[in-house]
């Protein structure tokens, strides 16, 4: 597929993730992915889909720990040349069902791991993603916690965090950490939106995990555990479809 300008900043700010990913201290290593492998829990013989995967390094790690179908979907496209083990494609989230690749295939688990705030409509490609799970499948979604949205830009505005955590205007957000040449629009959205999204898609929440440093990691990295005292972290939901709903 040519590349064209809608994909561009998508490749540029999934590269940055990478790079940022990997450092030994990032959020992702040190709290954030150890805490969705936890919730995803045993996938031997599961199919799995992470939906806006990246370079596909987490699913490839599914596929190594013995998920018999792992597929991973990302808009940038950015995977490496070689990656045994598993399936990995471009396409939106937005729409699971429109993806050719994924048509008529269903999955046990089907991730959203810091991606779904990236669709069109979160609803939307949650009833997509929904349709697609097995009886007994799940799906789990990570976001990173609304108040500290709502903090960063209190402090940058000289506003208060009520005003900002239920402000509806979207504002311009750089990941400095990640590519600070590309500008995303943000939407700020508070705990009542999330959970309202899930039940608008035929969701329910199984379990939620708000994860916090382990103490060794703080012990040595006391920058990011102040970062996280300051800010906050993550929420993730780990989300089955309703029984009424179950395609």
């Amino acid at each position: 597929m040519a590349e064209d300008d809608s994909i561009a900043p998508w490749q540029s700010l999934s590269s940055g993730y990478e790079r940022a990913r990997a450092r030994e201290d990032s959020f992702d290593r040190l709290v954030e992915w150890p805490a969705q492998r936890e919730l995803i829990g045993d996938v031997t013989g599961l199919a799995v889909l992470d939906a806006g995967c990246g370079n596909g390094e987490k699913i490839v790690q599914l596929a190594d720990e013995g998920a018999s179908v792992a597929v991973g979907v990302d808009i940038s496209a950015n995977f490496p040349s070689s990656r045994s083990g598993a399936e990995l494609m471009q396409g939106d989230l937005s729409d699971l069902s429109a993806i050719p690749g994924l048509s008529g295939r269903s999955f046990d688990r089907i991730l959203f791991l810091q991606s779904i705030g990236y669709a069109a409509d979160g609803v939307a490609a949650l009833r997509a993603a929904r349709d697609m799970l097995t009886e007994n499948g799940f799906i789990i979604v990570t976001r990173t916690q609304p108040v500290r949205y709502a903090l960063e830009q209190a402090e940058q505005n000289g506003t208060t965090l009520g005003e900002e955590y239920f402000s509806t205007e979207a504002f311009p957000y750089r990941h400095t950490a990640w590519d600070d040449g590309v500008t995303l629009m943000k939407t700020p959205y508070a705990m009542s939106d999330l959970l309202n999204m899930f039940s608008q898609a035929g969701l329910w929440i199984e379990a939620t995990l708000e994860p916090q440093m382990p103490v060794e990691a703080a012990r040595r990295y006391p920058h990011k555990q102040a970062a996280l005292d300051t800010h906050l972290g993550i929420l993730i939901f780990r989300l089955r479809a309703l029984p009424a709903m179950t395609s």
